[in-house]
């Protein structure tokens, strides 16, 4: 699965659209200073639900801070819960 990435000057977001180029899932980010990013929202329509999407969206976000030596801070409930359960991705949270 290979995800778009924009990024803007104050936001950015790595999404996936279907052959028909509409949106099927994203994760959004805001910038916040030039070291931390804040991870604002996650979605995955109903179609993909079930075949770790969002979690691969994550990943892809998790990759972009490390690279760009970032911080991540999370407002978006899913992020949240998946820096809770998985210390693998407690060296990008701010």
């Amino acid at each position: 699965m290979q995800f778009q990435h924009e990024d803007h000057a104050e936001y950015g977001l790595f999404f996936l659209n279907n052959s028909e180029g509409q949106r099927i899932a994203e994760i959004r980010y805001q910038w916040a200073e030039p070291h931390r990013i804040i991870a604002d929202h996650t979605w995955v329509d109903d179609s993909l639900r079930g075949q770790g999407v969002a979690r691969k969206l994550l990943d892809a976000l998790v990759e972009f801070a490390r690279e760009k030596q970032l911080k991540i801070t999370a407002t978006c409930s899913y992020v949240v819960t998946m820096f809770q359960r998985d210390q693998s991705l407690a060296d990008v949270i701010a």
